[in-house]
């Protein structure tokens, strides 16, 4: 069993950066495909960034290419996606997920989930 755990969410102003966590206890993380999903008022929870067990491929929906890295510390058993340049429509809660597989764009396919951390930006 694996329980995730996220922090660093918070209002930062336009063009500003954030770095989320994620941390996990009950298992080793390198085992797993990790994800960071986001959920906006009204919207469907959406995929932004995978990274891989194992070889730690990384992920990253289109919306954030170029701004957000996520990376992985094995030995801290902690995923981190850093956000740069972050954009209004970038508010939402943030999620990180779990699956004993490959990454999948999925949300039904995760079988570990945090309890999600608010990034709010705006002026």
């Amino acid at each position: 069993q694996v329980q995730l755990v996220e922090s660093g969410g918070g209002l930062v102003q336009p063009g500003g950066s954030l770095r989320l966590s994620c941390a996990a206890s009950g298992a080793t993380l390198d085992y797993y495909a990790i994800i960071w999903f986001r959920q906006a008022p009204g919207k469907e929870r959406e995929g932004v960034s995978c990274i891989s067990r194992y070889d730690g491929t990384t992920y990253y929906d289109d919306s954030v290419k170029g701004r957000f890295t996520i990376s992985r510390d094995n030995a801290q058993n902690m995923v981190y996606l850093q956000m740069n340049s972050l954009k209004p429509e970038d508010t939402a809660v943030y999620y990180c997920a779990a699956r004993s597989y490959y990454c999948s764009a999925y949300v039904s396919r995760y079988e570990y989930w945090g309890q999600g951390t608010q990034v709010t930006v705006s002026t």
